[in-house]
């Protein structure tokens, strides 16, 4: 069966990158393993250019592999990786794509001459962990544009899934600011709990809509948390990392209001944790919630921007909101670079801690229908 392509958002973002930036910087595409970066790379190249090749990497052969041995005669070298891939390439026209690139260091070193050639366009793409670890003895290329690549948000989620009102719905009763309804509430809900259920792996939504399983979905999504947990290996031989991504589950599951370090490991001292954090978000599998301590004495004024992907997020953050007694939401309007108004977006104002500004959240209505249905 042939492999599903979901529409994704990073690819106008690529686009970008293609029309006002090609010229002059490679393309690389960062992020968590099987979230969709060699997918969207070929695709792209499928649609935007006469003609793509794909090195990857895991799989090519020694024969491409040795050509970036030698890279001072570069119409040689294009001349043999046409050769050995049986695909033509034209000036201006096409891209080659570096695909796991973090495999082979001396590739990536390559990119700042082959960019300065001109002839061609180029993509990488890999994990961040990996390619910030094997980065010794090269020099690491200024010619990137680095984009960042997720797992599918709720909004793509709903393409993939081939539903296209829900998310106009919710779009249309922000802008509105009018409440949804207890029935209309409820519909969004159960879309969204399915969301939840699935995840935004796009392996994982294949595979439910090829089998309608959530049996068969949660194996999937359980065989690359293993993948995830061999590439903690790679950032700490002892295996605390690993434990500690095995301890969020039952961290998010109590009441506790930050993540207690015993839970992972016993006698786990807080300064070898500092130092796996820094990898641990590289690697893109985690995120990081900074809390703010209520207890703070001092003046918190300070204004935090928030990129909505999609409307969800300002749901989510309403909720947060209810409970939040020292955070007060604004909504306002961000003008984009072309000075089209994007009224998804929201400030996130820390005025007064607790201690000093003990009212009750102010809400704008723009979010008031998700707390009226959440009393």
């Amino acid at each position: 069966m042939e492999k599903s392509v979901f529409k994704r958002k990073i690819y106008n973002e690529i686009l970008e990158w293609k029309e006002n930036r090609s010229d002059k910087y490679a393309l690389l595409i960062k992020g968590a393993r099987r979230i969709g970066k060699s997918t969207i790379a070929k695709e792209f190249a499928e649609k935007e250019f006469k003609s793509y090749i794909l090195i990857d990497f895991a799989h090519t052969s020694k024969e491409i592999i040795e050509l970036f041995d030698d890279m001072y005669n570069l119409d040689f070298f294009f001349l043999q990786l046409q050769q050995f891939t049986g695909v033509r390439l034209y000036e201006n026209e096409s891209v080659i794509i570096f695909d796991e690139v973090q495999l082979l260091p001396k590739a990536r070193q390559t990119i700042k001459y082959l960019v300065a050639d001109g002839r061609y366009k180029y993509i990488e793409t890999g994990s961040l962990l990996s390619i910030k670890k094997n980065t010794k003895d090269i020099l690491i290329p200024s010619e990137e544009h680095k984009i960042s690549m997720y797992p599918m948000d709720f909004e793509e989620f709903l393409w993939a899934i081939d539903d296209t009102m829900t998310a106009d719905t919710i779009k249309l009763l922000m802008k509105s600011k009018k409440p949804a309804g207890n029935a209309l509430h409820r519909n969004l809900m159960r879309t969204f709990r399915l969301y939840m259920l699935i995840g935004g792996m796009p392996q994982a939504i294949e595979s439910y809509l090829e089998s309608n399983n959530l049996q068969v979905v949660d194996e999937v999504k359980r065989e690359i948390i293993d993948l995830y947990e061999e590439d903690f290996i790679k950032i700490d031989g002892t295996g605390l990392a690993g434990d500690i991504y095995d301890a969020i589950p039952a961290n998010l599951s109590s009441n506790a209001s930050r993540y207690i370090l015993s839970t992972a490991k016993k006698g786990i001292r807080s300064n070898r944790v500092r130092e796996l954090i820094p990898d641990m978000l590289s690697s893109f599998t985690v995120n990081i919630a900074y809390h703010a301590n209520k207890y703070l004495h001092f003046r918190l004024n300070c204004c935090v921007w928030v990129k909505f992907l999609n409307p969800l997020a300002q749901i989510i953050e309403a909720f947060l909101c209810k409970w939040c007694e020292c955070i007060e939401v604004l909504a306002i309007k961000i003008l984009s670079k072309d000075n089209v108004v994007h009224p998804y977006a929201v400030i996130v104002v820390l005025t007064h801690a607790i201690t000093q500004n003990p009212k009750i959240a102010q809400v704008h209505p723009v979010c008031r229908f998700v707390l009226d249905s959440a009393k």
